[in-house]
């Protein structure tokens, strides 16, 4: 055993705890799923060395159950808790009912969790350490009036965020004044009903952004960065694709880029692993800080992959009581890496959820080819949950090899049963613009839009 840790609760489900136990049972750690009646058999309540159940398959009566999820880790001595990625992974809550009653939580402090959960501090707090940000409201804003005035110092057209918000939602835009007058109201109801705190705030629209983001690790005292993911194909503001590194900074933006997230971690004195989300200007060149997830991101495998560094494992030392056993010149970026989020959806039906039982199950195999699922032949998929499948991850010496493998790969996966966004990955890999990496935020929902519009005419012309 590498880390002081003996026994880790994964309170999480799906590909995520999957991913955690093979990380965890790597330093010779026990597991410990903790399970909804609906997961009881699924492919991590299989792999762990034992199963907590934790309640039915609702998820505010599990996986958000802190009462539960701290009663399994004691029933079965765990003396640790993962929480993965959503459900309560960035809520300080959460992490302090797990330091309270005595057990290590696999992530930042809870002061650090709260502080980057609020946009508005986020912003405020990257910008003392230096790091750009967009140009906006310092502050949460109470009414229309303040926005109004707020916004003529900004500049139309600008968003309004809640400042509790997260995975992109609770956000509007207005083009003009009469468009924030109407909309405000509506987004601090919205963010109300949603993150329980009604508070927003205003910032900038940059026409042709990119999100690009960066990866890092610290102990508390000290931090490094693992380079960055470009993932601007984005629908409803919910990523699709992603890759390592980006395709389009300079060897110089890059840098300051990285470089801007280290000292952010450190001025926080980050603990685990996080990750700094910016959006870069086209146009000019400039790229802002946005905000930071404080727990490992659904996309980390990419990462992985061109830096060769186990993030889970990582985090799980520095949980332990390890410092950083990395220096910055430890960590070199080789080759290119894409990751694909394959979804119970159908893409043709405006990807309409098809959970079902998996019928027939093939993943690729080669290099530079790797997957990440929780599914077996038979499993029956529940309908309560999200609804990714897998993520299948590939490398190649450079972004060109890498692509190409990538359509290999989705030639040879087969999932049957149901229907998934493997046609939609298809499409983009064989998509010239996606190939010259022409994109930002805003092209895959237009790209969608007019494939829809297409389809739709042959089909009147038919």
């Amino acid at each position: 055993m590498t880390t002081s840790l003996r026994k880790l609760l994964i309170a999480n489900r799906g590909e995520i705890a999957v991913r955690i136990i093979r990380a965890a049972q790597a330093l010779g750690i026990k597991t410990v799923a903790a399970c909804s009646e609906a997961d009881a058999d699924s492919l991590a309540a299989r792999m762990a060395d034992e199963v907590q159940l934790i309640g039915p398959a609702r998820a505010d009566r599990s996986y958000l159950n802190v009462d539960a999820l701290l009663k399994a880790a004691r029933d079965s001595g765990a003396d640790a808790i993962h929480p993965g990625y959503g459900f309560l992974s960035e809520n300080a809550t959460f992490a302090e009912a797990v330091s309270a009653a005595g057990l290590i939580f696999v992530g930042p402090e809870a002061d650090t969790i709260r502080r980057m959960g609020d946009k508005a501090e986020a912003r405020r707090t990257a910008a003392a350490a230096g790091v750009p940000v967009v140009p906006g409201s310092a502050d949460e804003l109470e009414d229309v009036a303040t926005a109004l005035a707020c916004a003529d110092e900004i500049g139309y057209p600008l968003l309004i965020k809640a400042s509790a918000g997260g995975g992109g939602r609770g956000i509007r835009m207005a083009r003009d004044a009469a468009e924030l007058a109407r909309e405000f109201p509506l987004a601090q109801g919205e963010a109300q009903a949603a993150f329980g705190s009604g508070a927003v705030y205003l910032e900038r629209f940059i026409r042709r952004a990119r999100h690009i983001e960066v990866q890092i690790l610290g102990d508390g005292q000290r931090a490094v960065h693992l380079f960055e993911r470009e993932c601007s194909l984005q629908r409803r503001r919910q990523k699709v694709f992603e890759e390592a590194p980006s395709p389009v900074l300079t060897p110089s933006q890059r840098q300051a880029l990285c470089e801007s997230a280290v000292r952010l971690a450190e001025q926080l004195r980050y603990r685990g692993a996080g990750t700094l989300e910016y959006l870069f200007d086209d146009e000019s060149g400039e790229f802002f800080f946005i905000e930071m997830n404080t727990r490992i991101q659904v996309e980390h495998p990419v990462t992985e992959m061109i830096t060769g560094i186990d993030l889970v494992q990582a985090m799980l030392r520095i949980a332990g009581g390890e410092p950083l056993g990395l220096q910055q010149s430890d960590i070199r970026m080789q080759g290119a890496a894409l990751e694909m989020r394959i979804n119970a959806e159908d893409p043709e039906r405006n990807f309409f959820p098809c959970p079902g039982t998996v019928a027939e199950l093939q993943w690729p195999q080669g290099d530079g080819v790797r997957v990440e699922s929780h599914l077996y032949a038979g499993y029956r998929i529940p309908p309560y949950y999200d609804s990714l499948l897998a993520k299948l991850v590939v490398h190649g010496k450079d972004r060109a090899q890498a692509i190409a493998r990538a359509r290999a790969a989705l030639t040879a996966t087969r999932i049957t049963g149901m229907a998934t966004t493997l046609p939609l990955h298809q499409w983009l890999l064989a998509d010239a613009r996606v190939q010259a990496a022409r994109f930002d935020t805003g092209a895959l929902e237009t790209w969608l839009a007019e494939r829809a519009a297409a389809r739709a005419a042959q089909l009147e012309e038919a």
